[in-house]
């Protein structure tokens, strides 16, 4: 644990947070006084691309109201790239919008949105303007004159890029402080929101020095801005996966002692329905709450499901990421699958996180006095159910795989609340049609009075069956668990894919009558088994990811091109970027995996730099294979005895340089079945 860390977990502790005096030298030079908690909006990038047009955003503003979104707290509307034309500035070095896309320029479309009850934000770069490295700068000698056109147009945020200014190899602090100065003295005297945005990572980016990078910002930005970005983007146009969300969280919270009221670590765009499910994204949204960062969406706000709009409105979790303390959550023990996160909330309260980044279910615990809070009941409001529980000194939660629990814990007062009781269900994540599988559901009481007569009622999908094993307990007292056996067999014709079986728990508490609760888990119905001599990219897998993009069947990751590895074409195989899984339904009927593992030649055309890589081949939990690292020179065979095996797993991972240019290929994929 760094010592920066430790001062922001002690201070969680201690109920204060102390911001070093070297790590962050007064107010924001632009802090806008309304803006002392971090602000909340929408950004045109990921969602509508590099192209976005007057009619989109003005579409964007209006949904915004009629979602209710503006009234939960979202009231920025932020234009990000390639807004200007294609010769940027006029003779006379204004700044000058693409007329195809904003015909009536940006003017009228700021008083637009402010008429919505809106606030509008624009887009530039700290570097000069150099065409054909980056879209728009104010560099050269432009920011007072662009500080004061964009306060002309009455936007209320300015988003400042770093494109321009790494490929003209600047100093950002030098750059970003005068940048601030500017915006601070603009002529219109009007306020504006600074968020500070380099997005330079190594090795993401290639090899810079520390001080030109992302994860630097952090060391002069809480005194010139409202917000800096911690790290490089949390994803690629239109896709945000969960594992670069954890990647960005990862980052953004290895300084949380220098976040504050009006001055705000920045992981990146909140991304639902970019590559995410609900259950990741919600743990998006719990993530970023808990750190007090921006929430800014940047997917296309008019495809937004009902499920996605519940996420981002939900007023107990805007709750907790708007505390005026403006602390940010730190973890408590050990990093790990499974972790636990807290934040200090202004009323002396703590927001807990129950965090599992595995892929199975967790139930997940932590006591009160690990969180700061000693002796006696409390009361744990979870933010997601509005549940209210009272606990006896722990929290604990029945977590789903990329799951996260949130709960407000405060300490109890008056007659013993309705007990914590966490009921969990386990399953196998992967089961066969017309399959019998045992499924357990384990409740335990946390809370200080016994529950009565415990019960469990499982649902499963229709045509299934359920028949409960053994007999139910008459009390649970407090701080004791029991579990519930059920036999479950699947239809012969189940479908295949995500199925979910749901358990209701009930219990009588004495003085609050019957309660109940439900807990649902997922059960993959895999794909028949493979049978003969088998090209397994062309047979159905469970599931497949790939660090970016998508897999590729038969060709390198991406589709562009064959699979090709030192000069050799394989006409099957799968392409994928690390880190990778591609997982497959062999139900013991295979003897036999081969295959050729490598990077693929398309890694000569990006550049010299990554393209490293490992492969595994696992089956059931066991590794049959290992590669060890691999370079853009290395072959390995593979030649894997699958005898008994029921699930297989095909794993790349980045060799631990990060995932720039491993392209990685499974070429020539064939099982003996």
């Amino acid at each position: 644990m760094n010592r920066f860390v430790l001062t922001a977990l002690l201070a969680v502790t201690a109920g204060q947070l102390t911001v070093p005096a070297a790590a962050h030298a007064g107010p924001p030079a632009t802090a806008a006084p309304q803006q002392q908690t971090p602000y909340m909006g929408w950004n045109t990038y990921y969602g509508l691309g590099g192209d976005p047009t007057e009619a989109e955003v003005k579409a964007s503003a209006d949904f915004l109201v009629s979602s209710g979104l503006r009234d939960a707290g979202y009231r920025y509307v932020w234009i990000d790239g390639n807004w200007a034309a294609p010769t940027p500035r006029s003779e006379s070095g204004d700044l000058v919008a693409n007329p195809a896309q904003f015909p009536n320029g940006l003017a009228p479309l700021v008083q637009y949105i402010h008429a919505k009850g809106l606030k509008a934000g624009i887009y530039t770069d700290a570097g000069p303007y150099i065409p054909g490295k980056c879209g728009l700068g104010s560099g050269g000698g432009y920011y007072q004159r662009d500080a004061d056109q964009f306060a002309g147009w009455e936007f209320d945020a300015v988003k400042v890029d770093f494109l321009c200014g790494i490929a003209a190899d600047l100093d950002p602090r030098t750059v970003y402080t005068e940048f601030a100065r500017a915006l601070r003295n603009n002529a219109s005297h009007r306020p504006m929101v600074f968020n500070l945005c380099n997005p330079v990572t190594s090795p993401d980016w290639g090899n810079y020095p520390e001080s030109q990078q992302s994860t630097f910002s952090w060391s002069y930005a809480p005194g010139i801005a409202q917000s800096w970005r911690t790290y490089t983007d949390v994803g690629f146009l239109g896709d945000i996966k969960f594992k670069d969300v954890l990647r960005n969280y990862d980052a953004n919270a290895r300084h949380p002692e220098v976040a504050g009221p009006g001055h705000f670590n920045d992981p990146d765009y909140l991304g639902p329905q970019l590559g995410m499910t609900d259950e990741e994204f919600r743990t998006q949204m719990t993530l970023w709450s808990v750190a007090a960062a921006p929430l800014m969406i940047g997917s296309d706000l008019r495809t937004l499901s009902r499920s996605s709009l519940d996420i981002l409105a939900d007023p107990d979790v805007i709750a907790i990421n708007q505390d005026r303390a403006g602390v940010q959550a730190v973890r408590v023990g050990p990093a790990g699958t499974t972790e636990t996160w807290v934040k200090r909330l202004a009323n002396g309260d703590r927001a807990v996180v129950l965090l599992n980044r595995g892929d199975s279910p967790q139930t997940l615990t932590v006591k009160a006095k690990s969180i700061g809070l000693d002796g006696g009941r409390f009361t744990l409001e979870n933010a997601w159910t509005d549940q209210v529980t009272e606990s006896a000194g722990t929290v604990s939660a029945a977590v789903a795989a990329h799951g996260a629990a949130l709960f407000r814990v405060s300490k109890a007062r008056g007659l013993p609340g309705v007990p914590h009781v966490t009921a969990s269900l386990g399953a196998p994540s992967v089961v066969a049609a017309g399959e019998e599988v045992r499924v357990e559901v384990t409740v335990r009481n946390d809370g200080s009075l016994p529950v009565l007569t415990p019960a469990v009622r499982l649902a499963a999908p229709q045509g299934w069956t359920v028949q409960a094993k053994g007999r139910a307990p008459k009390v649970l007292t407090p701080g004791s668990s029991t579990t519930f056996a059920f036999a479950v067999t699947l239809a012969a014709n189940a479908a295949t894919g995500t199925n979910e079986l749901t358990a209701t728990t009930s219990y009588d508490v004495i003085g609050h009558g019957r309660v109940s609760q439900t807990t649902a888990a997922s059960l993959v119905v895999a794909p028949a088994a493979p049978d003969g001599e088998v090209v397994l990219s062309h047979h159905a897998w469970i599931s497949a990811t790939s660090g970016w993009m998508s897999p590729t069947v038969d060709l390198s990751v991406g589709g562009w091109s064959p699979i090709s590895m030192l000069g050799q074409v394989y006409p099957t195989g799968i392409g994928v970027a690390s880190p990778s899984t591609v997982r497959y339904y062999l139900g013991g009927a295979c003897t036999r995996l081969a295959a050729v593992v490598g990077l693929d030649d398309a890694v000569r055309n990006v550049g010299p730099e990554g393209a490293t890589s490992t492969f595994q081949v696992i089956g059931d939990g066991r590794v049959l294979f290992d590669s060890g690292v691999l370079t853009r020179d290395d072959l390995r065979q593979v030649d894997v005895d699958l005898t008994g095996v029921r699930v297989l797993d095909l794993v790349v991972g980045d060799a631990g340089d990060g995932g720039y240019n491993d392209r990685a290929n499974w070429a020539g994929l064939t099982a003996s079945c």
